[in-house]
């Protein structure tokens, strides 16, 4: 395909935050209803939307060069890939996900071994019997086209499910008794693209830029004028990435301070530099943090 390099976006619960966390990178995708092929104003990227479920065997096979998935369907689907990056986001946390193995609150299951000649639902079929096998488990694993929630009692014994909180599968009076898989997203690609000086440099930018991205979330620049009787106890008072800045102004008795910090320190931060005689306090927002 010449310098041109196959992104695959993820189809699905990952499809807006992908798109967004693009977005402040720098690259601007917009995903038209009808169509499979979103535009990106990169004209050296074509993209195309894959469901996480498949991304990976997508990539292992060449027919993407990289993509967005699930560190748990590179497992599920045993796929050989260059992990590029881990990007811990979601569609709404910045939690990992876990698979975990849950029976009805009022099952006789206790832990794997009682999973004997039993019938398990889930999407994730073969982690699961690789999980069984393992302990040395034999039972029944059927593939659930999903809200595998509800299948037990009547329909199995037990299920392996996703959950970030585990609210969904209390709400459905289930418990939690093994954890099989924590997975984050990561961004994946395909070996042989890694050995093409072009694609391997777009990538290595990618994942740059996304990861720069996710290290600014939640953090902001904080700007701040000190007398220099006050600069020691100030920059005391402040948290930091390394050290904060620190800058004489025009006129000697005064310094100008700069850092990064915790948005959500912010609201006690404030008030305590101003009650150590900080001036012109600024705080702006962040989009990416480079290391």
């Amino acid at each position: 395909m010449g310098n041109k390099l196959m992104l695959g976006i993820p189809k699905g619960s990952l499809e807006t935050s992908t798109t967004a966390m693009f977005a402040k990178a720098g690259y601007k995708i917009e995903i038209s209803s009808r169509s499979y092929y979103p535009t990106i104003d990169d004209p050296e990227i074509e993209c195309m939307l894959i469901r996480a479920q498949e991304m990976s065997k997508y990539i292992e096979e060449g027919i993407l060069d990289c993509g967005l998935t699930g560190f748990d369907w590179i497992q599920e689907n045993g796929s050989d890939v260059v992990e590029a990056a881990e990007l811990v986001y979601g569609k709404v946390g910045r939690n990992p996900l876990r698979w975990v193995l849950a029976v009805p609150e009022d099952s006789d299951i206790k832990c794997a071994a009682d999973l004997e000649g039993k019938r398990i639902a889930t999407e994730a079929v073969g982690m699961t019997k690789r999980y069984l096998e393992k302990h040395g488990v034999n039972a029944k694993v059927e593939f659930s086209w999903g809200a595998t929630e509800v299948k037990p009692p009547r329909f199995a014994d037990a299920i392996v499910e996703i959950t970030e909180t585990g609210s969904s599968l209390r709400a459905n009076r289930l418990k939690i008794i093994d954890t099989l898989c924590i997975s984050t997203t990561r961004f994946i690609a395909n070996k042989e693209a890694m050995q093409d000086p072009f694609k391997k440099q777009k990538i290595e930018k990618l994942s740059m830029m996304l990861k720069a991205v996710l290290a600014a979330e939640g953090k902001v620049g904080l700007k701040l004028n000190v007398h220099k009787d006050d600069l020691e106890q100030v920059i005391a008072k402040l948290p930091s990435l390394e050290h904060p800045t620190v800058s004489q102004l025009a006129d000697p008795a005064w310094f100008a301070l700069e850092t990064i910090v915790d948005e959500h320190v912010l609201r006690d931060l404030i008030p305590e530099l101003k009650a150590l005689n900080a001036k012109g306090i600024v705080e702006y927002p962040l989009n990416k943090i480079v290391d």
